[in-house]
């Protein structure tokens, strides 16, 4: 039994309207203001470090040009990232933040690399390096305080909107912050006389960037590969679908993530007996009962009348049309037209039950439905019911 929430009506011509207006004005107005910051840090920044001698400064710079340019990237993601469900993308568009954060991430890995491979490089030639100029240190500390408050201020946005994408922004920033304080330690040490020490923070801020992108491309590719989502949280949605009335039994959990959101798809046990409508609203109570309890898209809800996880012990058995007709065949006439007929496909075998609308007596048919059963290779039981008699 699949559930899908998402709509697929929608106009691709129509004006933009986002899936999650909240979270997605909320993106947009942080994006902006970081990207405001990042582009005076980055002219600011490298202006100074490249008049002033600080190599370190520089990289920070540049640090803040790979901020400016994921912004962008953030705003893209958050636009396209937003939009509803459609045909051609029947969950959604969320993976987009996915995809964003994974170029991110490598793009922070590859810049890193280079500032460090440059750094050591330098670093080889020790003679070469200059003092830098006092003007340098204080543009390193204003850049250290405007970091820091833009993490604080976008960490807050990302948690109370639950953006995955705006964490990872939020914390790049603090990456951000790390790299300026470093930068400021080596222009103290250069000012100081060890002028090698810029360099080393350059190598250091190279590092820093490295690391923290191969952890954002690192979380990101685990999506895209439908990784489950962690064993506690997994170990609350079984609990609240064991905790529904009517399931008896639950198998297959399987979940995934989408972006801030996770699929669910599980199997869940019923009484075998209860009728399908019955079957249907205990799977809707408890795709409901998920879907309150956990920040998940979707839950698709098979249901089973036995726990079939080990074998599929009733796949030999005829379907409907061929099991009728065989029990037509042994009982060697026709049942009436307007029999309504129920069959339980149990361990291995059917049980049949047969509500039959005549006055009539049953007695010669009932001697027949037990002589059948007695060694048939598919009906265990076939019980006889008059319309008026308990069923």
């Amino acid at each position: 039994m699949k559930n899908h929430t998402a709509s697929h009506s929608h106009d691709k011509s129509a004006a933009f309207e986002p899936a999650h207006p909240v979270r997605f004005a909320a993106a947009r107005k942080s994006t902006w203001m970081s990207i405001f910051i990042n582009l005076g840090l980055t002219i600011t920044q490298m202006l100074a470090g490249f008049f002033g001698k600080s190599q370190s400064l520089m990289a920070d710079g540049l640090h803040s040009l790979a901020d400016l340019l994921s912004d962008v990237l953030v705003l893209f993601a958050n636009r396209h990232g937003n939009k509803h469900a459609d045909a051609e993308h029947p969950y959604g568009h969320a993976r987009i933040e996915t995809a964003a954060s994974l170029i991110l991430g490598a793009s922070l890995a590859a810049l890193g690399i280079g500032l460090l491979i440059a750094a050591g490089m330098r670093l080889q030639h020790p003679e070469q390096v200059q003092s830098v100029h006092p003007v340098t240190l204080w543009v390193a500390i204003v850049a250290l305080a405007a970091k820091e408050g833009m993490f604080r201020y976008m960490l807050a946005i990302a948690q109370r909107v639950r953006s995955q994408m705006l964490v990872a922004n939020a914390w790049h920033a603090r990456s951000d912050a790390a790299s300026s304080l470093v930068v400021i330690i080596g222009i103290i040490g250069n000012l100081l006389g060890y002028t090698f020490l810029d360099l080393v923070a350059a190598a250091v801020v190279g590092v820093m960037i490295a690391y923290m992108g191969i952890q954002f491309a690192r979380d990101a590719l685990a999506e895209l590969i439908d990784t489950g989502l962690d064993e506690v949280e997994v170990r609350a949605i079984r609990n609240t679908l064991k905790a529904v009335p009517g399931v008896i039994g639950l198998h297959d959990l399987r979940t995934r993530k989408m972006a801030d959101n996770a699929l669910v798809d599980a199997h869940i046990i019923v009484e075998p007996k209860i009728s399908v409508s019955e079957g249907h609203y205990i799977a809707e109570a408890a795709r409901a009962a998920v879907l309150k309890s956990h920040h998940v898209m979707d839950v698709m809800v098979h249901i089973d009348s036995e726990d079939d996880v080990q074998a599929k012990p009733n796949a030999h058995l005829p379907q409907r049309h061929l099991l009728l007709a065989h029990l037509t065949n042994r009982l060697g006439e026709s049942l009436p037209p307007s029999t309504r007929i129920v069959l339980h496909y149990l361990a291995g075998k059917v049980e049949a039950e047969l509500l039959i609308d005549t006055q009539a007596p049953l007695d010669t048919l009932r001697n027949k439905c037990l002589a059948i059963t007695a060694n048939d290779p598919y009906f265990r039981s076939i019980h006889l019911y008059q319309s008026g008699a308990p069923f």
